[in-house]
């Protein structure tokens, strides 16, 4: 992993949204442990599936019959939802970063639905002029479908994107989708983060809009 600071220049800035500019994860656990539980999944088959930056539709689908799969999504849905007051937080740097950038220059892309993405959004006072959201692609991250759909509605090309990611399956996407990735180890250990830049939070992240694009600077 590098050290130093990098200074990157992009058409635009595609963030994930839970762990990279808010967090919700104590809300996140409370929801998936008893939605576990009604479903009447052990904790070591719940353990052994990855949960985060990954859409619940394919979360459902690795440990439910195909059957069960649409009814447990909705539920798993309504539950987050329902948690969403009081359960969202802005992670550092989130509010003066986004603050600096023009609505057109970044976009904001998810692996949960768009009724649950706008609603933590919502909850963290983050209005993003564009959101790509589970329900928008036919394969959730780790593929690259999100981002090269998010730089197509921004009308970007891809190469000219950077990637904010805190969890593994997005930074896979984002280096499939031949973008530039920056880590977040808000979640993971930076040892576990395979990314162009790795940080500790947005807080080491500034940017400013020029005549081109957007000049980004990344304290790693």
């Amino acid at each position: 992993m590098r050290s130093g600071t990098f200074t990157i220049h992009a058409d635009a800035l595609l963030f994930d949204n839970d762990g990279t500019l808010v967090s919700s994860l104590a809300s996140v656990r409370r929801c998936w442990t008893r939605w576990a539980h009604e479903y009447g999944i052990t904790a070591e088959d719940f353990a052994r599936v990855e949960l985060h930056g990954r859409p619940a539709a394919e979360i459902a689908a690795d440990l439910l019959p195909a059957d069960v799969v649409p009814e447990a999504v909705a539920r798993i849905e309504q539950l987050e939802v329902e948690d969403v007051a009081g359960g969202v937080v802005l992670l550092p740097g989130t509010a003066a970063l986004l603050g600096s950038l023009p609505a057109e220059r970044w976009a904001v892309v998810t692996s949960a639905t768009r009724r649950l993405g706008e609603a933590r959004l919502t909850e963290a006072g983050i209005r993003p002029k564009t959101l790509i959201a589970a329900d928008d692609v036919t394969r959730g991250k780790p593929d690259p479908e999100p981002f090269l759909l998010a730089a197509r509605t921004l009308g970007v090309d891809p190469a000219r994107c950077v990637v904010f990611e805190d969890a593994p399956a997005g930074l896979t996407a984002g280096r499939a989708a031949g973008m530039t990735t920056v880590a977040l180890a808000t979640t993971h250990a930076a040892s576990e983060l395979v990314a162009d830049i790795v940080v500790t939070d947005l807080s080491a992240v500034s940017a400013q809009a020029t005549v081109h694009g957007v000049e980004i600077t990344a304290t790693a």
